[in-house]
């Protein structure tokens, strides 16, 4: 079973007219050119089909304006729910906003299975933040159900979406909120690594994943037998950032590893299955 952890989706409305939503400055950062990939569900069954992949989570993305936001949500739920076995989806909220756990509360009834991909590309993982996510880290506590949240690497190029924070910020992210589970985007920005650390940090991080998106775009190959030998391969769940990259570019890194063939089945979908309680 091939599971996709980290899939984007718009709406025919959005995909066609996206300079009618460029009010909103963190979609104009990603979005504000016309070679920026956005797809709907078509797109993206097409390409599950070509590649074997069997199911994906799917999101929005966290606008400001909350009419936005819940028509966003809104195609995800519909979407979900007109094919349920190759789709989970998560609800994709602002939580600066004052309605955030009440939409999070709307979607996770109408059948969503967690919450993300949570992003702040205009600022670091910050107390101010932090406070704000506390309700809706609450609410997924309560209900066990999984996190996703942008995290990305403080150090080397700059990128659309390369959000300016910290190591440390991170970090403080998973201890203050350490009864959820987590996934952190991305690698979760290096954090994975600290798994070596001798004391703390294993147990702060008992329950976090990590996926892979962008892994192709960002790091060397070797990352896959890296984060496998430092973090655990149980730890890893394969996501592609659809349509950013096509999943064949992380099939062959992950086949030319040196990973067991039980490593990668458990970074392909077993790990993402055991989450999803599939």
């Amino acid at each position: 079973m091939i599971i996709d952890f980290h899939a984007h989706l718009f709406p025919k409305a959005i995909r066609e007219s996206r300079e009618d939503y460029f009010q909103d400055p963190c979609f104009r950062l990603l979005y504000d050119h016309s070679k920026a990939p956005m797809a709907g569900v078509d797109a993206l069954l097409d390409s599950m089909n070509a590649h074997g992949v069997n199911r994906s989570v799917v999101f929005g993305f966290p606008w400001q304006d909350s009419g936005i936001l819940s028509m966003h949500n809104d195609y995800i739920i519909e979407t979900v729910q007109k094919y349920p076995d190759r789709l989970t989806g998560f609800c994709c909220l602002n939580p600066r906003r004052p309605d955030a756990v009440n939409e999070a509360c709307r979607c996770l009834d109408a059948g969503l299975s967690g919450i993300g991909e949570l992003a702040f590309y205009d600022s670091g993982l910050d107390v101010p933040v932090l406070t704000c996510l506390a309700p809706l880290m609450e609410l997924c506590r309560l209900r066990n159900l999984p996190v996703l949240i942008h995290t990305n690497e403080p150090v080397g190029r700059n990128y659309p979406g390369k959000a300016p924070m910290t190591l440390a910020q991170i970090y403080s992210l998973v201890k203050r909120f350490a009864d959820n589970t987590l996934i952190l985007a991305h690698w979760g920005g290096g954090l994975l690594f600290y798994h070596l650390l001798k004391s703390e940090a294993k147990s702060a991080l008992k329950n976090v994943f990590f996926d892979t998106a962008a892994s192709p775009y960002l790091y060397d190959p070797a990352i896959f037998s890296a984060a496998a030998s430092i973090a655990g391969s149980e730890k890893i769940l394969f996501g592609s950032d659809f349509p950013l990259i096509s999943p064949e570019k992380y099939f062959s890194q992950i086949q030319q590893s040196g990973l067991s063939s039980m490593e990668q089945a458990r970074i392909l979908g077993l790990n993402a299955a055991r989450l999803l309680k599939l």
